[in-house]
């Protein structure tokens, strides 16, 4: 069963115990939070509920049977597994009832919890990511992602116009089909116009269409984007590509939703709604006489910014676990685990080219994974940030091994260890773990 990216939640008093779970949790391949009581649980800030909840049943304070029934009178449904003690029985038995999962007795073998957390995630976890984790056919938990997520709640029943800001790759399309389906003209028709991708000397009738003989080749009527969007919502994405001598027929249309096609002289009146997109700074354009103040004014009603996903890392999990049960899927491949660095160092790169990249990586890496375990392959132009041997290794390495490859790593950054371009980056570790590695293999200490 794919259990990557799944989230689980622990909340244990004993530090020890608390951390050794959150451990194990990671080492397959699943992401997890921790808490040292009841009280810190309910009190965090959580935008979603976890696939799991490891739960001590003898907290202070607030027990772990009493945080279990706080859940459920919030409506809260998450999947419990309550680790007891060996005079707990008749207390989790009664847990058991409640509606509990299951529950494991301290000292407890690893593989058992494990087992137990894949019973939680056997019945939901594919449903999870389509459904708790899918708004508006995105994919996140962090706050950056939620913001976009009430603006888009917002504006939708509105008819203004939306002006949606964000790099290349951040999912602005999907921003603006989410603002269209929960509109009220979401059963009308949702037309896309890339202005970057047309020509300019035939963005005008791509716009607002030509009539019959209009200009050589115009051997028909051709109607535009706005008159196809009539009574629905029309995406010009890239909008800071059109030219200057545009703007101002595209501003009336916008201002009055009425316009005429190339070569003709009926004036044609629609009911519009536009939302544009652009990774370019429109206001320094207009700073700068490259873009019309009036035509942006009028653009930029509500305004949206889509944050990159340097900024919501928290996502990157989730995101990679839908990847790779979308093309998995599409590929015919059964992949059920990524290995824990691989994990770190997909969210810990900062993906220039957003969702898109991650997107196109993810596939490429399922294409070169034969077995269960995904054989990650990052850029090539962020080698100095990929882990050494999770490229090119698809089983985890000897010990023998990562020696060698904490050697090579050590002499390719001469010898600097920590720092974004020293050794620690380059193999997915922290300057503390690698410094702890380099100890246990009795690595020369000219290197530190």
């Amino acid at each position: 069963m794919n259990t990557v990216g799944a989230l689980a939640y622990v909340v244990d008093d004993d530090v020890s115990v608390r951390e050794g779970v959150a451990r194990l949790i990671r080492s397959a391949g699943m992401l997890t939070k921790t808490f040292a009581s009841g009280e810190e649980f309910l009190a965090s800030p959580r935008p979603k509920m976890p696939s799991c909840l490891v739960l001590d049943l003898n907290l202070p304070g607030l027990s772990g049977l009493d945080l279990q029934q706080e859940l459920a009178r919030s409506g809260a449904q998450v999947p419990i597994i309550f680790l007891t003690g060996h005079g707990d029985i008749p207390t989790t038995v009664r847990a058991l009832k409640s509606g509990a999962i299951n529950f494991l007795t301290k000292p407890f073998e690893d593989e058992d919890l494990l087992n137990a957390i894949r019973q939680c995630l056997t019945s939901d976890l594919e449903d999870h990511v389509q459904s708790d984790e899918s708004v508006c056919n995105m994919i996140g938990e962090s706050a950056g992602f939620h913001r976009v997520v009430s603006a888009i709640k917002i504006v939708a029943p509105t008819d203004a116009a939306v002006l949606i800001q964000g790099e290349t790759g951040t999912g602005k399309e999907l921003v603006a089909r989410a603002i269209h389906d929960q509109s009220s003209r979401s059963n009308r028709p949702f037309i896309k116009l890339n202005c970057a991708a047309i020509p300019a000397t035939l963005l005008e009738s791509e716009l607002f269409g030509h009539e019959k003989g209009a200009f050589t080749g115009a051997f028909a009527q051709k109607l535009g984007r706005f008159e196809r969007a009539h009574q629905g919502t029309l995406f010009l994405d890239e909008i800071g590509e059109i030219p200057l001598e545009l703007q101002s027929k595209l501003l009336r249309a916008l201002q009055e939703q009425e316009f005429e096609r190339l070569g003709g002289t009926r004036t044609i009146c629609v009911d519009v709604r536009v939302i544009a997109a652009t990774n370019r700074d429109l206001k320094a354009m207009v700073n700068e006489n490259k873009f019309r103040a009036d035509l942006y004014y009028r653009l930029d009603v509500f305004p949206l910014t889509v944050p990159p996903l340097r900024d919501r890392r928290e996502d990157i999990p989730l995101l990679i676990r839908f990847f790779v049960q979308k093309h998995a899927e599409r590929l015919g491949r059964k992949i059920e685990r990524i290995p824990t660095e691989a994990l770190q160092a997909l969210t810990n790169y900062d993906w220039p080219g957003n969702i898109r990249e991650l997107q196109n990586v993810i596939e490429r890496s399922i294409i070169l994974t034969n077995g269960p375990e995904l054989r990650v392959s990052m850029p090539d132009f962020c080698a100095k940030s990929v882990p050494i041997g999770l490229s090119d290794q698809p089983q985890r390495v000897s010990a023998a091994n990562e020696r060698t490859l904490i050697i090579e790593a050590l002499k390719e950054t001469c010898g600097q260890v920590g720092g974004p371009d020293g050794a620690a980056a380059r193999l997915g570790f922290k300057r503390t773990t690698l410094q702890s590695r380099m100890r246990k293999y009795n690595i020369a200490r000219h290197f530190q």
